[in-house]
């Protein structure tokens, strides 16, 4: 089953299934978070609308966001960093979150704004210190990230959360794929910019796959409904190219996964 976020006519958070091309409102729940139960549990709304049609939020709204660093050989080697015996863990925040469609904000301050096409993970099942035999069983679903990153800000310490949160840089979206449709050890991911293939991989090469992720971070913090993983991003980074690639005006950022779909952005300067 496939679930959006959305504003309605008047402005506030909804959330809809998505049947096709139309998506009917979930009745009395507007935030993925929020749901008790099992979401295709919730009756929708009879009359639906068309999906090109809505203005579309994050599929979550996180208490946490966790993102991983160096989860693909590739990425690694380009690096030319050591291979991780560890998940390399740092954070996001709901603020830095955008929908499908929106515009990636390229700040003033920075030069070097970079893409990252990376499989999210949508916990649906608290828990802390869960085995990493039941996992999966924590979780919601899947969708689609784009961990933009401010390679001249990460940069300037050994610490990365400057580089990696600013505020309206993270597309995540456009739906969210129930866990019961996807094996998320066998997904196909690329990155397209404006038409020309950047990154390119499966999720069969994550050095640190979704269960142990969510093992690792289950051990030093309780996960709650709605927190997102950003699985780590394959090799082909702009800031790893010769020349280096970063992100510029006018630009349009496609992620696409398999079993999921393409989330798309234009890259706009920031006012």
């Amino acid at each position: 089953m496939r679930f959006v976020a959305y504003r309605d006519e008047n402005g506030a958070e909804a959330l809809g299934r998505l049947d096709g091309t139309r998506v009917h409102r979930l009745l009395g729940l507007d935030r993925i978070d929020r749901a008790a139960g099992d979401p295709a549990a919730v009756p929708v709304a009879e009359d639906g609308a068309e999906l090109d049609g809505l203005a579309l939020l994050p599929v979550a709204r996180p208490g946490k966001v966790f993102c991983v660093g160096l989860n693909y050989r590739a990425h690694v080697d380009e690096t030319g960093r050591d291979l991780p015996e560890y998940p390399v863990l740092f954070p996001k925040f709901a603020s830095n979150l955008i929908g499908h469609g929106e515009p990636i904000l390229l700040p003033p301050e920075s030069s070097q704004v970079d893409y990252e096409a990376e499989l999210a993970v949508v916990i649906g099942r608290a828990g802390r210190r869960i085995p990493r035999g039941e996992a999966l069983e924590h979780v919601l679903g899947y969708t689609i990230a784009n961990d933009v990153t401010m390679r001249d800000f990460q940069y300037r310490t050994h610490q990365w959360m400057q580089g990696k949160a600013w505020d309206g840089s993270t597309p995540l979206g456009p739906v969210l794929v129930t866990a019961d449709e996807l094996d998320p050890g066998k997904l196909d991911l690329s990155l397209r910019l404006n038409g020309q293939e950047m990154q390119s991989a499966s999720t069969d090469r994550l050095i640190f796959d979704v269960p142990t992720l969510i093992e690792v971070t289950s051990q030093f913090t309780r996960l709650e409904p709605g927190d997102v993983i950003l699985t780590g991003t394959p090799g082909g980074v702009g800031f790893r190219r010769d020349p280096q690639v970063f992100l510029a005006d006018g630009d349009v950022v496609e992620v696409t996964i398999g079993g999921i779909g393409t989330l798309r952005n234009t890259v706009r300067a920031e006012a």
